[in-house]
């Protein structure tokens, strides 16, 4: 199943990059009762890294419930005590991508969905896996208080 959805997945990154879309997408960091932090692995594009889980906004659909359905659909946890953290802008690969970050808490195990992530695991922020992307240190760094957000995804 991997190679037609990393296929896509490239597709569509390259048309929105020629078209100039903006696109709107949520991430979140998610922790348990011991305070671990939720990452993901993909099963496309950068699947080598761990990343914060989310997706994309649906038209007419808030920020923070997107974010709240995202985390649901891909790993079966329910997000409470949702905060937003942040609004950025990506400016990876040509386009222009707003991503809103919130943070919540779950006491549910996560499950791979199996279609978009391969793994999806809890981590203590002090022993985090190799292969953290650097958006996700930056922001784990951010929301520690060891480095003042500049905006940028």
């Amino acid at each position: 199943m991997r190679p037609p959805i990393d296929l896509l997945y490239r597709l569509r990154r390259r048309v929105l990059a020629l078209l100039r879309w903006r696109t709107h997408g949520v991430k979140v960091m998610a922790f348990d009762t011991g305070g671990r932090l939720l990452l993901v692995r993909h099963r496309y594009g950068r699947s080598d890294l761990w990343m914060l889980p989310g997706g994309g906004i649906a038209r007419g659909e808030a920020p923070r419930d997107a974010a709240a359905r995202e985390l649901l659909e891909e790993t079966g946890c329910r997000l409470s005590n949702i905060a937003a953290i942040g609004t950025f802008v990506a400016l990876a690969e040509g386009r222009r991508d707003v991503v809103h970050l919130f943070r919540g808490a779950t006491s549910d195990v996560p499950r791979a969905d199996g279609i978009e992530l391969a793994q999806a695991c809890f981590f203590a922020i002090d022993a985090l896996p190799d292969g953290v992307s650097p958006a996700t240190l930056r922001r784990i760094d951010e929301v520690r208080g060891g480095r003042a957000g500049n905006g940028l995804w």
